[in-house]
């Protein structure tokens, strides 16, 4: 029906493309102003005519269809009453669909995604959460789409960090602590070293020495590196398992230290490397950034010669249409600067590369760090918000079953839709009353609206509404409503997608929940008269099964009772 209205107006207004006119229209927030609007005010500079003068002329011009009823001018705006018969059958129709919300946009094309892509005997924090959460809701969107998404954990497994961490070890760490303990044990001794760095810089000295050994293949710095590495991707595993969430690579910096010298070669011969006090840069002045530094005075790679490495690695395995590095903001610089060099090296897919940067998270206000060991551990927290579900599961429903799974979907749903809920470049703090809330704009509300859709159609007795449907019986508001926003679903995905937005996603869901549960409460599903019993069951069924699959966009799973 929208789609019917947006190429009336394309027809009748030679100054707009369909393009043009899908971004424009709009939703009324009221019903008495129509079920779908388009304004008249950017017309006004071309057609050199006020707003409401070019609405009344498209008006007459377009006439009255069948599928409108009526369209009415209300200042600037041109409002389209719809059929609401037609409108009704059309949007159950194509929602009654099992692969609803599909799209094959993306068909024959690849995105890489880097995201989670933790450092290797570093705790996974909160601060981890975020990349991980908003990677991996990209990475459903865009299959969603019909892309061929590599999900990429680019661990961060090489570095002077683990030149840092032998010197600790060996200093002040014990073999039989750190197998027990695993990373916290690494993380105590990491951080200190920079206790003790900061009285001793000779320390740092020692640090570097130990990773060029490790460059240099000694076998005993990268037995211990190994040792450091599995340790933590045992822990990692674990998170992962917890959130549900999977990839395709762990091909991490240490996959690229082979690579790196390609990378040297290959900017010599572009004449684009220039020495700087000894180290390998690349200048990038011209471009108002720092220079883009590729070998160390010691001749050791650091992480933008691995991130080049990788840049041309991924081009030449996966054919990327576009390569999503999904990382904090405070990396900005860094990506600019890999991604101009790659330019400078003639690569025509540098803008195919695309940063997606994000905000802080924080818990009372203290943000972040692991060196002054300030952190708060993503699994603490995720076992938390499940232990607080379970808790307010015993005291409303204890005799719920599978209580620990349930608890668990939803204290680990509460925290990504948390987190999701707003545009990613925002801060995220944790605030357990607002995360937990089934009433609020939260994950458990979304989830509750699920539950009862479910408890609707278990009631009922009836799975899928098989069977004509009299539309006319449930042309009411609040079902036009819902139904409107559940029409929605292909342009929320898209909308996404192009922003790199999972919250458009996240919204969405809590507009439909909303929505859903202003049309409980006006209609009474199990009436007598069995045609209006069916016709609202059928609504029911298709906001169930949007509500889930928008959840799964975000990663979110639903339980069928709460």
């Amino acid at each position: 029906m929208k789609n019917k209205i947006i190429n009336l107006l394309a027809d009748n207004i030679e100054e707009l493309q369909v393009s043009d006119i899908e971004k424009l229209i709009e939703i009324p927030p009221k019903p008495e102003l129509g079920d779908f609007a388009f304004p008249c005010f950017s017309l006004a500079k071309v057609m050199r005519k006020a707003p409401n003068m070019i609405a009344e002329d498209i008006a007459n011009k377009i006439g009255k269809p069948d599928y409108i009823n009526e369209v009415k001018i209300q200042g600037a705006y041109l409002n389209f009453f719809v059929n609401k018969e037609m409108f009704v059958k059309e949007v159950i129709e194509v929602a009654s669909d099992d692969n609803y919300g599909s799209l094959d946009i993306g068909a024959g094309k690849n995105i890489c995604i880097d995201y989670s892509s933790p450092n290797v005997a570093k705790n996974f924090h909160v601060g981890h959460l975020r990349t991980t959460i908003i990677g991996n809701s990209l990475y459903k969107i865009f299959s969603k789409m019909g892309y061929n998404v590599t999900r990429i954990n680019h661990l961060g497994d090489w570095g002077t960090q683990f030149g840092k961490l032998i010197v600790a070890y060996k200093r002040w760490g014990n073999k039989e602590d750190i197998e027990k303990d695993g990373v916290l044990a690494l993380m105590n001794i990491y951080v200190k070293f920079h206790e003790e760095a900061e009285k001793d810089d000779s320390l740092n000295d020692e640090a570097r020495e130990w990773f060029a050994k490790m460059e240099q293949g000694n076998e005993e710095a990268l037995e211990i590196w190994q040792w450091f590495k599995d340790i933590s991707l045992k822990e990692y595993m674990r998170i992962y398992d917890l959130l549900g969430m999977g990839f395709d690579s762990f091909n991490g910096e240490s996959f690229y230290r082979d690579k790196t010298e390609n990378v040297v070669n290959l900017l010599n011969e572009k004449n684009l490397l220039v020495e700087s006090e000894g180290a390998k840069i690349v200048p990038l002045d011209d471009y108002d950034m720092a220079p883009c530094l590729i070998l160390k005075k010691d001749g050791s790679s650091i992480y933008a010669t691995r991130d080049l490495a990788a840049i041309l690695y991924r081009h030449d395995t996966y054919n990327f249409d576009k390569c999503v590095y999904v990382t904090g903001q405070e990396q900005k610089l860094h990506f600019a600067q890999v991604f101009k060099v790659i330019e400078l090296m003639g690569y025509d897919y540098f803008d195919k590369l695309v940063h997606v940067p994000y905000g802080l998270v924080s818990l009372g206000g203290a943000k972040l760090a692991t060196r002054s060991g300030n952190i708060i551990f993503a699994e603490d927290i995720l076992h938390q918000s499940i232990d607080k579900v379970k808790e307010i599961i015993n005291e409303k429903n204890p005799d719920i079953s599978d209580k620990d799974e349930t608890a668990k979907i939803i204290g680990v749903g509460a925290i990504i839709f948390n987190d999701l809920f707003n545009q990613r470049i925002k801060d995220v703090a944790f605030n357990w009353d607002k995360i937990l809330n089934f009433d609020g704009e939260t994950g458990p509300y979304v989830q509750y609206t699920y539950a009862r859709a479910a408890s609707v159609l278990r009631k009922a007795g009836i799975d899928h509404v098989e069977g004509d449907i009299d539309y006319s019986l449930i042309t009411d508001d609040e079902t036009m409503n819902l139904l409107k926003d559940i029409s929605r679903f292909k342009e929320v995905i898209i909308d996404a997608a192009d922003k790199l937005e999972p919250f458009v996603i996240t919204r969405y869901a809590v507009s439909v929940a909303q929505s859903f549960n202003r049309f409980y409460h006006e209609n009474r599903i199990n009436v007598e008269d069995e045609n209006l019993k069916m016709a609202r069951i059928k609504v029911v069924e298709i906001t169930k099964r949007v509500i889930k699959d928008a959840l799964e966009l975000i990663g979110i799973g639903v339980v069928e009772e709460m």
